[in-house]
């Protein structure tokens, strides 16, 4: 699990995706059930509390929700990202004007499920890899659109580490790269002749021979797609330290130990961020 590297994201970055999600659930008129039955001044205390095991992920988020709403609400962090949780552990406690926390409830709520579930799933990931091997599990762009820096850091509050943030980051040439650039060797030349010289270059490749090619003209990382454990191992054998190797396609709990032994240096996984399923938090009056 992380440990104390694991920094909050900027709230620059955050912020701006909190708000347009109370924008949308404010609609034109605001919380018309809260500000018709509570009162203007009631006073509440609240927790938002695990009703199962995880892992957290998302709290800033959750903080923000609530002090936009309203500056004046008290809230604390009790298990922060990258903390584990059982049914019934606190996570945030909340204390002000009833009104902003009932307002503000849904869209914290959402954030922190969402985010806590994308931490866990990675978690179980991690934990599955370990005892097998280096391999890193590393997430991809298959992420929710607008959530992406959120899910990320999710992903690294689970233990996992972070691939490219965007197309900006990295060259990774993919099967349809090289289709169009008629193979793999003239799609890296023209990769390393258009780009500067501290951007990495990545390859995808279904063979052993593709594997080869990319070699033989100093690909930095090969993306080792859809490729059993065995064949794995001999891809792994076949670089000898000379790339980076990644393995990826269709990988889960089930089978990432056996991927791990292989012996690749990071192992890449899209459902944690496009297909996990949330975890159960629930806010309740204290």
């Amino acid at each position: 699990m992380p440990d104390d590297a694991l920094l909050p994201l900027p709230r620059l970055l955050v912020e701006p995706v909190v708000r347009a999600a109370l924008l949308e659930d404010l609609g034109r008129a605001g919380d018309i059930t809260t500000d018709a039955i509570v009162p203007a001044g009631e006073r509440m205390e609240a927790i938002i509390a695990s009703r199962q095991d995880g892992v957290i992920a998302g709290t800033d988020a959750a903080v923000i929700a609530f002090a936009l709403v309203d500056p004046s609400l008290s809230v604390a962090i009790e298990r922060g990202d990258g903390a584990r949780v059982a049914p019934g552990d606190t996570v945030i406690r909340l204390s002000g004007p009833a009104r902003a926390v009932l307002t503000a409830e849904r869209v914290a709520l959402n954030l922190l499920c969402r985010l806590s579930g994308v931490a866990t799933a990675t978690a179980s990931l991690v934990e599955a890899a370990r005892p097998h091997g280096k391999a890193r599990i590393v997430c991809t762009r298959k992420t929710t659109p607008g959530l992406r820096a959120l899910e990320k850091h999710a992903v690294r509050a689970g233990g996992g580490s972070n691939h490219r943030f965007g197309l900006d980051d990295a060259v990774l040439i993919k099967d349809n790269h090289v289709a169009v650039a008629g193979g793999i060797v003239p799609a890296i030349e023209r990769a390393r002749a258009r780009t500067g010289h501290l951007v990495k270059i990545e390859v995808e490749v279904d063979t052993l021979a593709q594997l080869e090619e990319a070699l033989s003209v100093g690909a930095d990382a090969v993306l080792l797609d859809n490729m059993s454990p065995e064949t794995l191992r001999e891809a792994v054998r076949m670089v000898d330290g000379r790339a980076l190797t990644e393995a990826s396609g269709r990988i889960n709990r089930d089978t990432v130990g056996a991927v791990a032994a292989s012996g690749v240096d990071l192992i890449s996984v899209g459902w944690i961020t496009h297909s996990s399923a949330i975890i159960d938090l629930g806010l309740d009056a204290a």
